[in-house]
């Protein structure tokens, strides 16, 4: 009984692999296996979109960090972390013990400068004197000599006068030469106070710490007390924010300065935002192959925070290109190589053509080069195929449309 059911299943089997052992055309006739059975479609170029989408990570748009060279010791902070800054802020007091004795310091210097400038004013009052007194016994002197010249005086009248006017000369000079060792001791003195005065400026300074920039405190790093080491606060500015950007080298003359550009947020799926290229970093990384692209990012309304993961397109127009289905691409194994089989009516043969891929468009892809508009592709069937195969059109809805 075993051996009955067994020959009875081995009969089974043998039928049903007689009756797979060969297709049937449309007529009903039985086909040659060793033609393939290919599907194909006409593929037609179209308006594609160029677009490139990156990853990044979103950038305070500045950060700036709050430190003191003073050396004196956190009297107050002002502020703490998430406070809001405007440009100028009072931030951090320090103890002002160093600038309190320098205060004292220059007042005495401006006592100085104060006194030194009254007596130059006086000598230059009594220099302006002898000047007057000098140029009158100049006229004595010479009417003195005309008298003798026409025998009304004496020479002795005019050695006398002679005498006291170079006497009254060198006075004079001697004075000038003063004066000028005054204003020359003035400037110096001057420049002094000058500089005691920038240096208490800076102390100054130092002593009430200032926001350079609106925006956040993002760290505190000190307390009161503290003789701080380091930065004392971070302030990031959040609006607008930056994305920087690594994008490969052979978009480097589609990119320009104002473009905008569109922003997506995973914590945001249902929004997009715009950005504009700021800056183009002009080296391209020779590791990497790509450049940098710093877009600037609005954030008003406070949404978007440093840190977060964000997804940079750039869309640099539409370009006419074939778009084909995505299984009509093959994969040479082994090789980025890509190819497609293109099916020749006139002689029912398929040929090797190889393609460069642009972008996927859900289940199509856009070809950048390799074939023509109106091309028939093969879309399946390729497993047994070969350049130059003959093959059999297997019809689908889309074939009998055409």
């Amino acid at each position: 009984m075993k051996n009955f059911k067994s020959i009875t299943t081995l009969l089974v089997v043998v039928a049903l692999l007689a009756s797979c052992s060969g297709k049937n055309d449309k007529k009903g006739n039985k086909m040659n296996n060793e033609t393939p059975l290919v599907q194909v479609q006409n593929v037609y170029a179209e308006n594609v979109d160029e677009t490139s989408e990156y990853t990044a990570t979103v950038e305070a748009f500045k950060t700036n960090y709050i430190t003191s060279n003073s050396g004196n010791r956190i009297k107050r902070i002002l502020v703490d972390v998430g406070s809001r800054v405007s440009a100028g802020q009072s931030l951090v007091i320090l103890d002002n013990v160093t600038s309190v004795n320098q205060e004292s310091a220059i007042a005495g210097q401006r006592a100085a400068v104060a006194n030194q400038g009254a007596s130059l004013a006086s000598q230059e009052a009594a220099l302006k004197t002898e000047e007057i007194n000098l140029a009158r016994q100049k006229k004595d002197l010479d009417r003195a000599k005309e008298l003798v010249r026409i025998g009304g005086g004496t020479q002795q009248a005019v050695d006398q006068l002679q005498a006291a006017y170079d006497a009254a000369l060198e006075s004079l000079k001697a004075r000038r030469r003063a004066l000028d060792a005054s204003r020359s001791s003035l400037q110096a003195s001057q420049s002094s106070l000058g500089a005691s005065q920038r240096s208490m400026q800076t102390v100054q300074e130092n002593t009430v710490l200032r926001s350079p920039i609106s925006g956040v405190v993002s760290a505190r790093n000190f307390t009161a007390g503290d003789l701080p080491s380091g930065p004392i606060l971070t302030i990031q500015q959040l609006n607008p924010l930056k994305v920087i950007v690594n994008v490969n080298e052979e978009e480097f003359p589609k990119i320009k300065v104002g473009m905008t550009v569109n922003v997506a947020f995973d914590v945001y799926p249902e929004e997009n935002f715009t950005g504009t290229v700021y800056i183009i970093h002009p080296e391209i990384d020779q590791a990497t192959r790509t450049f940098k692209v710093e877009v600037t990012l609005g954030n008003g309304g406070g949404k978007i925070s440093a840190g977060m993961f964000a997804r940079v397109k750039f869309n640099y127009g539409t370009e006419n290109h074939i778009v084909v289905p995505d299984r009509a691409i093959v994969k040479m194994q082994g090789a980025g190589i890509r190819y497609v089989y293109v099916y020749n009516s006139a002689n029912k043969t398929v040929k090797y053509t190889e393609v460069q891929l642009g972008k996927r468009l859900g289940d199509r892809y856009e070809i950048l080069s390799g074939l023509n508009n109106g091309d028939k592709v093969v879309i399946a069937g390729q497993s047994r195929l070969t350049d130059g195969a003959k093959v059999e059109i297997q019809e689908t809805q889309a074939t009998k449309e055409e």
